[in-house]
């Protein structure tokens, strides 16, 4: 059974790095309380052998579960209980991928786990012991972001530094952090080097950069931080920023409370500083619930900003991949119930197949599943060097995919970014910004080192060098040269200045696999501003508008926009589809000339003649008027058969579309918790079932699109 190759490894190390020798344990003990005939604890381990021999209280309590199962909040209750019944003052919620240590709480009701840093090692002193218990390393979203916001001011108000740079030095001493977590949680050292009281211990002038350096060592193959790069702290103002995050794990903490907290004190940071802001984590999970990535799908972001939609979609997919392995080992082992097979033979047929799927889930074996998802699925970019580099610091620390985030500019392609690579495109571009004339493609973003070029040549072939090609052979001109949106925005010939959100929605398109989907934000003006209706066709041409979903004015405003916005929700058409768009498209504009065709011909045929007999009467005024005339009608004509041919389109390639007003979407203007109506949770509006929320009427919507119409639905 997975669960009993995972508790015999724990017991491994156990003994090994923790020093409990055998007969300080037991498994599968039953514990007394309520419900006792069932509660059965995996583990029980006692201070000392004469302990458990005098059946007294035991130390530590663990409950294990199976290495393809995300162990949740249900199993912290019952390791608490379990060490409740038999009053243990620790407990352990362990597989091979997380392991999470607590302490019991004897004066308060179950349900108040309090998560701690360890659980004492065999010699550990009752002092120890009594430490341990007090390294409470939990916290909620508001706490650790005023904690991050206490550090960011007191490097600005010791350093003199403006916010961001004050940033720059936060996220280093974070990476120290984690990297020091990750050498604890490798059990290679019961010291805790991320310490004041460690780093008052140590010679040098400025202890912390040492740290540092290491962890640049540690990650030198990701290239997050430059070789010369230093932490620029005063010695002291880096002890004061270690003081007040020793005590905090981040390795361990919930990403959900990372990742909020994190992007709330980078909201805060850069607002008004350096024009970015951050998509509040209940619109990244409706996008993404809406797209329902799957495994083996290549997923890019070209705005990516801090990682959002990156990191869920790879947390998603790598819980799909972990239940589809959970589940393979459980039909195998209903086979087996019923097989003639010796005791023996059906053992070795599930160690065969537990080992083959841990191959298959270990990320750090090249080709295995895990290891596809991370470096061969995740893909971003951001103009920003600052939001590049936060975004692969959080991949990192929410599980990885870092390798395909690239600081490059978004409209240009770099590396594994370009055109119709990917199965999903996720973003939420810059809005307002505009992309000038002089704006031109500069060596930086058409070079590719040697290395790099042939390494993308081997894996990605003719589309890599065509892609590249396009990059070179734009070299010094004008970025928005490589988009058509401007020239049909324009006059055709000059290009002005254009929105960057409107470059954005043809690099998306341009992104997408034939088949693939995508979902963006954009401001409510590309959806209803007549100005931009050749936007929309240019969308229609190219695309299937799967869904339109309005967010209330205030939905970004904490994060220091005030437009309001919708979400677009694209399906970008199969070969199959855009040769029906295409026939069709050809035999409406066909049927429209031929409308027109003899009203067009008799009108230019008449006034080319009023044109030639002024002209004959040398009456330059009436052959001038007569000219503009025909200019006039001509363009009119285009302009109504065109028109026609749209209208006509539609309605003989047409299909239902999703739409959807939202009222209440998680998120106040001042950035508090709220109802949200978008997809199940915990907080939905007074009234509201999951099945009432935008997600699941929008997956009725798909299954019955003509009953929405039957019903008076939109679409």
């Amino acid at each position: 059974m997975p669960e009993e190759r995972v508790r015999q490894a724990y017991v491994v190390t156990l003994h090994n790095e923790y020093g409990f020798d055998l007969n300080q344990m037991d498994e599968e003990l039953h514990v007394a309380g309520r419900g006792s005939a069932r509660a059965r604890a995996d583990m029980v381990i006692w201070r000392t052998a004469q302990d458990k021999s005098d059946s007294k209280a035991p130390l530590i309590v663990v409950e294990c579960k199976a290495d393809n199962i995300t162990i949740k909040t249900a199993d912290y209750v019952q390791g608490e209980a379990y060490a409740l019944y038999c009053n243990a003052p620790f407990f352990v919620t362990h597989n091979n991928r997380e392991t999470r240590f607590w302490r019991t709480r004897k004066e308060r009701m179950p349900g108040h786990c309090e998560e701690i840093e360890n659980i004492p090692h065999a010699n550990a002193s009752a002092k120890e012991i009594q430490e341990l218990i007090e390294k409470l390393k939990t916290f909620k979203e508001d706490e650790f972001a005023d904690l991050l916001h206490s550090c960011h001011n007191v490097i600005r108000n010791r350093e003199h530094l403006d916010p961001a740079a004050a940033f720059d030095e936060i996220a280093k001493v974070l990476f120290v952090k984690v990297w020091v977590e990750r050498e604890l949680k490798a059990k290679r050292r019961r010291v805790n080097l991320f310490t004041a009281d460690y780093l008052d211990e140590q010679l040098g002038d400025n202890p912390l950069n040492d740290l540092f350096t290491k962890t640049k060592a540690g990650y030198a193959d990701d290239r997050i931080f430059d070789e010369r790069e230093q932490i620029n702290l005063k010695a002291a103002t880096g002890r004061e920023i270690v003081r007040q995050l020793e005590r905090y794990n981040l390795s361990d903490t919930s990403e959900d409370v990372k990742g909020i907290a994190f992007e709330r004190f980078l909201g805060k940071t850069f607002r008004g500083e350096i024009g970015q802001f951050f998509t509040p984590r209940t619109i990244v999970e409706f996008m993404v619930r809406m797209i329902q990535p799957k495994e083996g799908d290549k997923c890019c972001d070209p705005a990516s900003g801090s990682g959002g939609f990156l990191i869920r979609v790879f947390d998603i997919v790598r819980q799909q991949i972990l239940a589809d392995a959970d589940k393979k080992y459980r039909v195998l082992l209903e086979e087996l119930s019923h097989s003639p097979l010796s005791e023996a033979k059906r053992a070795e047929k599930l160690r065969k197949k537990y080992d083959e799927l841990q191959d298959q889930l270990d990320q750090r074996r090249n080709g295995s599943r895990i290891w596809h998802l991370s470096n061969q699925c995740i893909y971003g970019t951001d103009a920003n060097d600052r939001m590049a580099r936060t975004s692969k610091m959080n991949m990192i620390l929410h599980g990885d995919g870092h390798g395909g985030v690239h600081h490059h500019n978004g409209f240009v392609n770099v590396n594994g970014v370009f055109e119709e690579r990917f199965d999903v495109v996720l973003t939420n571009p810059p809005f307002g910004a505009n992309v000038e004339p002089s704006d031109v493609l500069t060596e930086d973003e058409t070079s590719v080192h040697p290395d790099a070029e042939r390494r993308y040549r081997a894996e990605y072939g003719d589309l890599y060098r065509q892609a590249q090609a396009t990059v070179l052979a734009a070299k010094g001109k004008p970025i928005a040269s490589l988009f058509e949106l401007p020239k049909r925005g324009g006059d055709g010939r000059k290009l002005g200045k254009v929105k960057t959100e409107i470059l954005f929605i043809e690099r998306c398109l341009a992104l997408l696999k034939p088949g693939g989907r995508m979902g963006i934000v954009l401001p409510e003006g590309i959806f209803n501003n007549p100005s931009l209706a050749y936007v929309r066709e240019f969308c229609e041409d190219r695309a299937r508008v799967l869904a339109v979903v309005s967010l209330p004015q205030e939905t970004f405003c904490s994060s220091g926009a005030s437009v309001k916005a919708s979400l677009l929700f694209m399906g970008k058409y199969t070969a199959e589809e855009a040769a029906d768009f295409a026939a069709k498209r050809d035999a409406t504009q066909a049927e429209v000339e031929a409308k027109y065709a003899h009203e067009i011909e008799a009108e230019t045929a008449r006034l080319k003649a009023e044109i030639e007999a002024a002209k004959a009467s040398k009456d330059r005024d009436a052959a001038k008027a007569a000219q503009r005339q025909l200019s006039d009608y001509l363009a009119k004509m285009e302009e109504t058969k065109t028109r026609e041919a749209r209208a006509l389109l539609k309605e003989r390639f047409d299909y239902p579309i999703f739409l959807y007003e939202a009222e209440k979407v998680g998120i106040t203007a001042t950035g508090e918790p709220d109802a949200n109506e978008l997809y199940p949770n915990d907080n939905m509006p007074a009234g509201m079932t999951a099945e009432d929320t935008c997600l699941e009427v929008y997956r009725k919507f798909l299954d019955a699109p003509q009953s929405f119409l039957l019903a008076g639905g939109e679409a």
